[in-house]
């Protein structure tokens, strides 16, 4: 994703109105799955969690209502998180 992409991107979990991502804060791009190509801000998120990914809640995944969509990182440190399934 280059730079003119990053700053259209939305944010997950972000307000409707101001979706892009802020300055000084820090990103990983979600790929595949239901969240696919959104940004996840990681700002303040301890190295645990990152190293052993995410779950975020989506309707829109196998569960829908109250269903998580679990993402973790491609490679330690990096800045994508691949997706690896959906759970209830």
């Amino acid at each position: 994703m280059d730079e003119l992409e990053f700053m259209r991107a939305r944010v997950y979990g972000a307000d409707h109105d101001d979706p892009g991502p802020r300055e000084g804060r820090s990103y990983v791009e979600l790929a595949g799955g239901p969240l696919d190509g959104l940004l996840l801000d990681v700002t303040g998120r301890d190295g645990t969690e990152l190293k052993d990914g995410v779950g975020l809640r989506t309707e829109i995944g196998r569960y829908g209502a109250g269903g998580r969509s679990v993402y973790v990182p491609r490679s330690p440190g990096g800045r994508v998180y691949d997706w690896w399934g959906d759970v209830p």
